[in-house]
C-alpha cells in the first residue's frame, strides 16, 4: 500500500486529493496545524481513513518528526496562507508559511529520504498568481513571473526553491502551476464561493445584496476535483517537471455573476450587486488564462467540468445547505 502525506489537507484541494488517493488504495496522512482547526471534524466525517498528524510548516523540526511517522512515498505540499487579499494585511505570515514553509517541507523530505533521494516524490502547489502582470497570453510553464501580491511573491519563492532542490539534490520534485480552481468546498472568503453563497441566500430571502470589488477581473476557473488528479499524475511520471494546469478559458467576475444568478432564475442581477472600494486590491491582476497543453500531452490530463457547470454545482450546493437551515 503506497503512503502519502498531504499538508493543507483540510483545504478544498486537500480533501479532494485525500479522497482520490484513498480510492486508489493509498494510506493517507494529513498534516494539521494545532488542535483547533475548524475543518478537522469535516475531514474525519468525509474521509475517516486519513491519519491526522500535528505539525507546522514554520517549524522544520515538527515536519521531520511527521515525516518519520508517516514514512511517505509521496508528499503533497498544499499548505499555505492562500487568500490573496489577506496577504497584503499579513505579508510576513504569508511569507513564513507560503514561502519558507516550502523550504522547510523540502528540507524535511530531503533529510528523511537520506541518500536514496528517489525514495520520496514531492509535489509543490504553485499558483497562477505567480504570473500576476502577465507577460504573455496565455501563460505557460516558461512565462516570466511578475507577481502582484505578497501571496504571489511567496509562491514564486516556493516554486523556484522546488526547482532548486530538484536540480541540487536530484529530488523527484514537481510543481503544479494551478490556475484558479473552485468547488462547493471552497471557503466563503473566496469570491467564487462568496458569490454562490450570496446568490443562494438572496434566492431564499436570507440576504438582500452582495458587495464586491473589481467585476472586470478575469480568471481561468476550473473544478478542484479535476485538478487534484493532475497532482497525482505528476508524481507518477518517471521524471519530475513543472506543469500548468488550466482550462484555457478565461471568465470575468461578471460572467460568474451571470451564471450564478441565472442558476436561480434571476436574469438581471444589477439590483443585487454593489461595488465596494474596500474589496479592491492594492495591485490587481486583470486577466489570467493558462496553456495546459504540456499537461495534456505528457500527463494525459484534461479538465472534465466546464465553468458554467461548476458555478451551477456550487449554487445548488449552497441552496441545499442554506435551505436546510430554514
Amino acid at each position: 500500500m503506497p503512503r502519502a502525506l498531504i499538508t493543507g489537507i483540510t483545504g478544498q484541494d486537500g480533501l479532494y486529493l485525500a479522497e482520490l488517493l484513498v480510492g486508489k488504495g493509498y494510506e493517507v496522512f494529513g498534516l494539521v496545524r494545532g488542535q483547533n482547526n475548524p475543518k478537522r471534524e469535516l475531514l474525519h466525517r468525509i474521509i475517516p481513513q486519513v491519519h491526522i498528524l500535528t505539525g507546522d510548516l514554520t517549524d522544520v523540526s515538527s515536519l521531520i518528526r511527521v515525516m518519520g511517522i508517516a514514512q511517505p512515498d509521496e508528499v503533497y505540499n498544499l499548505g499555505a496562507v492562500s487568500l490573496v487579499a489577506y496577504s497584503w494585511e499579513n505579508a510576513a505570515l504569508t511569507s513564513d508559511v507560503t514561502a519558507l514553509g516550502v523550504l522547510n517541507m523540502l528540507e524535511a523530505t530531503r533529510l528523511y529520504a537520506g541518500r536514496d533521494v528517489s525514495k520520496v516524490r514531492f509535489y509543490q502547489a504553485s499558483s497562477s498568481e505567480m504570473f500576476g502582470k502577465a507577460q504573455e497570453v496565455p501563460q505557460k510553464e516558461t512565462t516570466l513571473p511578475w507577481p502582484r501580491s505578497p501571496y504571489g511573491v511567496a509562491k514564486v519563492y516556493g516554486h523556484y526553491m522546488t526547482i532548486n532542490y530538484r536540480e541540487s539534490y536530484a529530488m523527484h520534485a514537481s510543481s503544479g502551476i494551478l490556475f484558479n480552481h473552485e468547488s462547493p468546498r471552497r471557503g466563503p472568503e473566496f469570491v467564487t464561493r462568496k458569490i454562490s453563497l450570496a446568490v443562494a441566500r438572496i434566492k431564499l430571502g436570507l440576504q438582500r445584496d452582495l458587495a464586491l470589488g473589481n467585476l472586470e477581473a478575469s480568471r481561468d476557473w476550473g473544478f478542484a476535483g479535476d485538478y487534484v488528479d493532475a497532482m497525482w499524475r505528476m508524481l507518477q511520471q518517471p521524471q519530475p517537471d513543472d506543469y500548468v494546469i488550466a482550462t484555457g478559458k478565461s471568465h470575468s467576475v461578471r460572467d460568474l455573476l451571470d451564471f450564478a444568478f441565472s442558476a436561480v432564475g434571476i436574469d438581471d442581477w444589477s439590483g443585487y450587486v454593489k461595488m465596494d472600494p474596500k474589496f479592491l486590491r492594492p495591485a490587481d491582476v486583470e486577466m489570467l488564462v493558462g496553456d495546459s497543453s504540456k499537461a495534456r500531452s505528457v500527463l494525459g490530463w484534461k479538465p472534465q467540468m466546464d465553468f458554467r457547470s461548476l458555478v451551477q454545482m456550487m449554487v445548488a450546493h449552497d441552496l441545499k445547505e442554506q435551505g436546510a437551515r430554514l
